[in-house]
């Protein structure tokens, strides 16, 4: 009995999660997939053009969510644009910890990718708004460290519940991001000499 095409094609995406979780995005094959849901590697191949497309479907909701976070930063300066990076990365993380986790340690091969391109461009924005759009050396270097280390820690606690670990990354953000100046202050202290 023939099984039902939309069926197949979660089971193939589901058997592609484990298959990345277990050995990774470079270290699956299409027919390690094939084997995990039961079927050929033709039957892969009718649904997903190649790994690449697997891939891009398994990740589409979570740079959904990247690309919102983007749009949501346009305008913002300074310590608002701070703010609403870290916690829209921190919920995005937190939310997608289980797709961190399966390719973790692969993200900058990936993004090499056409098919991953936009996401290298917006993470770089969302580096930027986490400096606050300074510019400065040392801002960017801890907008840096805070992504990889929200990212890295999301995938090592991928079970600790959601209640615990947001709190705890928003605490380490604020603490790690350097201060933006106020213009207005700025202004205020030259208007003084």
């Amino acid at each position: 009995m023939r099984r039902a095409e939309p069926e197949t094609r979660g089971e193939i995406l589901t058997a592609a999660t484990r298959r990345f979780a277990v050995t990774g995005y470079r270290g699956t094959s299409l027919q390690d997939i094939a084997n995990e849901v039961g079927c050929s590697k033709a039957t892969v191949l009718y649904h997903f053009a190649n790994k690449e497309a697997l891939l891009t479907e398994l990740m589409a909701p979570a740079i959904a969510v990247l690309q919102a976070l983007d749009d949501s930063l346009t305008g913002l300066t300074g310590a608002a644009a701070q703010q609403a990076a870290a916690e829209g990365f921190v919920d995005l993380a937190v939310r997608f910890r289980r797709e961190i986790a399966l390719l973790r340690g692969e993200f900058p091969q990936l993004l090499q990718r056409p098919a991953f391109a936009h996401v290298q461009r917006i993470s770089e924005r969302l580096r930027d708004a986490l400096a606050g759009h300074t510019g400065r050396p040392s801002a960017q270097v801890a907008s840096l460290v805070l992504l990889a280390g929200i990212s890295e820690t999301c995938a090592e606690f991928v079970e600790m519940p959601d209640a615990e670990l947001r709190p705890a990354l928003l605490a380490f953000a604020r603490r790690a991001l350097e201060p933006v100046p106020d213009p207005l202050s700025t202004q205020d202290k030259d208007k003084e000499s």
